[in-house]
């Protein structure tokens, strides 16, 4: 998240609360979760701090068994490849999950600042995590990506349950589209990998994320994409949690 970002948000929660709702990060609402606590608590302490991430162990713990991921996992991973992996390659943008949520929401004008502060307006390729949550309230039960290719003037929807989220996708499409200088965008649900199970759609996200980035950085357009190799969706736990370990996180 950019420092732009954050402002907003912000700003944008400060609206809210005056507005006596309730804004928070959205979050997955499963027996698995364990409530976070302050951020001086010794009962939840920080794992990692990583750019605007930041990791406490129960976050990273949902990563070690069959367990939904949070926000907080997918936006850990969304600094990674914007800050280390795809560093060099200013074309992709990645939209945290929590702006994302609140990008739903958020005024015409209030969501033009944000575009335009965060220098997303002109960016050729643009990944937003989405989450099914229809308020700013806490919950969801689902996550899917959706990327934006400027060059082939498309949003492309990868859900790995069906079509299950479809709907809010098309929903930020038609909200964002023209504030992105791409009115006639078209609107494309793609095949993908399907997820075995029901707990599995924040990795399908990551993994998907990664492997659509992966081929923009070799090809600049997303046309083409190969299936995604269910190998690399049973690899990833592990994986991050090795990478929040090599970053100086616990795990």
């Amino acid at each position: 998240m950019m420092p732009h970002d954050r402002k907003i948000l912000r700003q944008h929660t400060r609206q809210n609360q005056n507005q006596n709702t309730n804004p928070r990060r959205p979050r997955f609402s499963n027996n698995h979760y364990h409530t976070r606590m302050g951020s001086n608590s010794k009962a939840d302490p920080i794992s990692l701090t990583f750019h605007d991430s930041c990791l406490r162990m129960s976050d990273v713990q949902l990563l070690h068994g069959p367990h939904w991921l949070n926000d907080q996992i997918l936006s850990f991973y969304y600094e990674y490849l914007a800050h280390m992996k795809y560093k060099t390659n200013s074309d992709l943008h990645f939209i945290a999950p929590e702006i994302t949520q609140c990008m739903k929401y958020m005024g015409d004008q209030e969501l033009k600042q944000l575009l335009d502060q965060s220098n997303t307006t002109g960016k050729p390729f643009i990944f937003f995590a989405l989450n099914d949550n229809e308020s700013t309230d806490a919950g969801g039960t689902h996550w899917s990506l959706l990327v934006f290719s400027r060059p082939e003037k498309t949003f492309y929807h990868f859900d790995s349950y069906g079509n299950n989220n479809t709907g809010n996708s098309l929903e930020l499409m038609n909200k964002i589209k023209e504030l992105l200088g791409a009115r006639m965008a078209k609107f494309r649900p793609m095949r993908c990998l399907q997820q075995a199970n029901g707990y599995d759609c924040g990795i399908h996200v990551i993994c998907m994320t990664d492997h659509i980035a992966d081929y923009l950085n070799r090809y600049e357009v997303l046309d083409g994409l190969p299936t995604l190799h269910i190998d690399t969706v049973k690899a990833k736990r592990t994986e991050l949690l090795k990478l929040i370990l090599s970053l100086g996180g616990k795990g």
